[in-house]
């Protein structure tokens, strides 16, 4: 390369990293009417161009900032599609691969065996299949009048009809009935309040649990989970129960209190003790201590009533061994089992997404290189999760509690069974 040319290239350089400074030095060169550069001068008037650059920059960056943080609404709306149809095809995986085995229709009995784990998850994630609230309310009905008439309906099958085929369809029936209908009043339940609408309707509200970044934020979302919460009780409850609406205040009440109080207590010790940086990635975190305990007193405040009435204990075959008679040894240890079960079922829903995310290097360099992911791999993994891993959490505790004969009250220690023989140990249903 020729001297002039290297000369031209080493000015073309400086030119671009002092931006606006040469035609600054010239100017004032040219004002004074200087022939030479005076170094004092060209060092000023760098600095000068150099700090309206770094103004320029400084003032650039925010807005890239809040760029990075705001919510890119059409890909999350397709990741909650694509967590809502993840979960629909999961249930009717496990709907067709039991289809070949299910009992002759019972209405007061299973389709799934309830002492093994994979038949109570099937009965769970059927249960909260989000399909099943594409069923109109007329359609609903016409399938519950189809399961009251399936005496006769089994007895007289159609014309290539098995039983087993027509069991399967009253089993479909009655799962799309009881979806929509009270089981104690027929009255319609609002879409928001069933167990099928647990997934689109209470997953966003978790997601926004666990993307919340600030106190106020987790504070707010808290506030409308316990109140979707409490709702859903209230339209699922036992109608011929003696649960009263001061019952369920005290409980909206309680559960509202304890999460408010843990999601505050926590954020605050999390922004006080850690930076700022530091502070946001912990915030996700703490919608979990926080649904645990409102979860649990939740569950107990609507529940401790049944240690002062008992609960009936029956046998093996499921028949009452002492008519109007209850236990309250054994409501006790239902209520107190399953008070304790809710920090497992809370697990999947607010726990595992956030390890997921951290976990899983694919994820966390995706999110890194671009942050606008964050929320729509968040909202996909709390919806899945929620949707598949709520109901295996429920799964793994059954329905069904035992306790043997020398631990329940002495009127139920000298039984005998059908065969004659003393009962060793009875059971009782301790709820989910």
């Amino acid at each position: 390369m020729s001297c002039a040319a290297r000369i031209l290239t080493s000015s073309i350089a400086r030119s671009s990293t002092l931006q606006f400074a040469p035609k600054r030095v010239a100017t004032s060169l040219r004002y004074r009417g200087k022939s030479t550069l005076d170094a004092s001068e060209v060092k000023k008037a760098t600095a000068t161009a150099t700090g309206e650059a770094s103004t320029a920059s400084s003032a650039a960056k925010p807005a890239t900032d809040a760029s990075s943080d705001s919510v890119p609404i059409g890909k999350t709306v397709a990741a909650m599609t694509l967590a809502i149809t993840t979960v629909m095809g999961v249930a009717a995986v496990a709907e067709v691969a039991t289809s070949q085995s299910v009992p002759t229709f019972d209405p007061k009995k299973e389709r799934f065996d309830q002492s093994s784990f994979i038949g109570r998850f099937s009965k769970m994630i059927l249960a909260c299949d989000p399909f099943l609230m594409t069923y109109s309310d007329e359609t609903a009905r016409a399938y519950k009048e189809m399961v009251d008439d399936y005496e006769n309906l089994l007895k007289n099958l159609p014309n290539g009809v098995t039983e087993q085929e027509m069991s399967r369809k009253l089993w479909e029936a009655q799962r799309i009935s009881s979806a929509a209908l009270h089981p104690d009043t027929g009255d319609t339940i609002p879409l928001p309040f069933r167990m099928s609408g647990y997934v689109p309707f209470n997953g966003p509200i978790c997601v926004s649990m666990v993307a919340s970044t600030s106190t106020q934020a987790l504070l707010f979302w808290s506030w409308v989970n316990q109140s979707q919460n409490a709702l859903v009780n209230y339209y699922n409850r036992n109608a011929s129960s003696e649960m009263t609406n001061e019952t369920l205040a005290m409980s909206y009440t309680a559960a509202v209190g304890s999460a408010l109080a843990v999601a505050f207590g926590l954020g605050t010790f999390i922004t006080k003790r850690y930076s700022p940086e530091k502070a946001k990635s912990l915030m996700k975190f703490v919608a979990f201590p926080s649904a645990v305990v409102a979860s649990s007193l939740n569950c107990y405040v609507v529940r401790s009533p049944e240690i002062d009435t008992g609960v009936p204990l029956v046998d093996g075959d499921g028949n009452d061994v002492l008519p109007n008679e209850t236990s309250n040894i054994a409501a006790e240890r239902g209520v107190i089992s399953t008070t304790m079960s809710r920090a497992v079922l809370q697990a999947p829903v607010y726990f595992l997404p956030p390890v997921v995310m951290s976990a899983l290097p694919p994820l966390r360099n995706a999110i890194a290189r671009n942050p606008m992911l964050s929320v729509p791999i968040t909202t996909y993994l709390v919806l899945v999760c929620f949707g598949i891993g709520l109901p295996a959490s429920v799964a793994i505790f059954p329905q069904m509690g035992e306790i043997k004969v020398d631990e329940a009250e002495e009127r139920y220690q000298n039984l005998l069974d059908k065969n004659g023989k003393p009962h060793s140990v009875l059971y009782y249903n301790k709820g989910l």
